[in-house]
Order: C-alpha cells, then structure tokens, then sequence
C-alpha cells in the first residue's frame, strides 16, 4: 500500500496531475492557518536538533540493554533518508506554496520525524510496548506534516509522499530486522542440535565400552581360581 501510494503520489507531481493540481489549491487555503507560535512548534518537531536527540537517546537506550541488531538497522534506515529524499527533489524539481524556489518534494522534515520517531518507538516497543510507543510516534510525525503544510512550508502531497516513502522503509528495515533475528535464532538452535547429538553419540559409546568391559572381565566369584 505504501509502494502503490507513494508511485501515485509521485507521479501525478512530476507529471503535474489533476491531483497536483488540487493539492496546491488546497494548500494555499490551508497555509497560513492556525496560531503560528503553535504551527511553527509543530513544523521544528522535524527538524534534526530535535528528532535526531530522540532516536540518539533511544539507541543509547536499547544499546545499554544489550541490542545490537535493531540499534543497527534503525541507525542506517535514518542515514537512507537524505540518500532518498535528495535525489527525489532534484528530480521532481517542485516549487515550495509561498516560495519560487524549488526542491519541496518530498517533505525532508517529514521524512526525518518518521524515521527518527519510528525508529526510536521501533527500538523502545520491547521495553514500553507497541501500545505506547507507536502511537507517540505516529502523532509527532503527523504533527510535524500538519505544522509544515499551516506554515506554508510545504504542500500537502509532499507530506504524503514522504509519509508512504519512509513507511516503505520503516517496514522494509523491521522486516530485515525479524529475518536477521531469526536466522541467527535458527543457527543457534542447529548448534545446540550438534553439540547435544555430539554428547548423546560420547555417552552412548562410553556406554558401549562399559558393557564390553563388564563382558570381557566377569565377576571375581565367577572367575577359575587358580
């Protein structure tokens, strides 16, 4: 759904769509809206000097408590970010709602407060839960979009399109996450297998041996004296 959304979002900017063409109509209605104190609040949720504390304290977290795998996968989702987003708007090539200048799509800000709360609430969720974390995650990112498009900072498909993008990364990097957990599960439950068929093959055999004793040297009441 993410993939399907993001290629439809994406296509009707580059190509200058009806759905563009409705998204810049009802961001210029929307832009400017609200209490700015309020809307410029939201928007910096984005920004790096605060979304990047959030994942870093995180790490750290999950780092102290003995992670190795998910600090490592949500570290390099959030350094794809700029890899993906930059390229997208030097192709695109959007003008901003207030601005002539280009390169508004998709949402930076967007992107950066999905990976950095997603993958904090991803790295949190054994500790917290999914029934806390993922839901702060979601409101701040949304706040973040919501604040961007009231400021006029940027049109509200920017915001989706970079929604469905990092959803797409967000999922793929659990996936990976889940897929390296388990092979290495596997591989150390095929360990355990050896070294146990390894214990029961040394027992067997010294047992063997025991009885091949027993048999080859009987009883000192049985034996021939003299």
């Amino acid at each position: 759904m993410c993939a399907a959304l993001f290629a439809l979002v994406t296509w009707q900017t580059a190509a200058d769509g009806p759905l563009r063409t409705a998204d810049e109509r009802f961001g210029l209605a929307l832009a400017g809206k609200g209490p700015e104190p309020l809307t410029q609040f939201l928007s910096d949720l984005g920004g790096m000097p605060v979304a990047l504390p959030v994942l870093a304290l995180a790490l750290g977290e999950a780092l102290r408590r003995g992670q190795r795998v998910r600090p490592l996968g949500a570290a390099v989702a959030m350094a794809a970010v700029p890899a993906l987003v930059v390229p997208l708007k030097m192709w695109i090539d959007r003008p901003g709602p207030l601005t002539d200048a280009t390169g508004y799509y998709p949402s930076g800000h967007t992107a950066t407060a999905m990976v950095a709360y997603g993958g904090a609430a991803l790295l949190l969720a054994p500790y917290a839960g999914r029934n806390r974390t993922f839901p702060v995650a979601v409101l701040l990112t949304l706040a973040t979009g919501v604040g961007h498009v009231l400021r006029g900072y940027h049109w509200p498909l920017d915001v989706l399109g970079s929604l469905a993008l990092c959803g797409m990364l967000l999922l793929l990097t659990e996936a990976a996450i889940g897929g390296f957990r388990s092979h290495v599960h596997e591989r150390v439950q095929e360990r355990e297998r050896d070294r146990a068929g390894e214990h029961e093959h040394e027992h067997g055999t010294g047992s063997r041996r025991a009885v091949l004793s027993d048999a080859a040297d009987p009883p000192a009441d049985r034996r021939p004296s003299g």
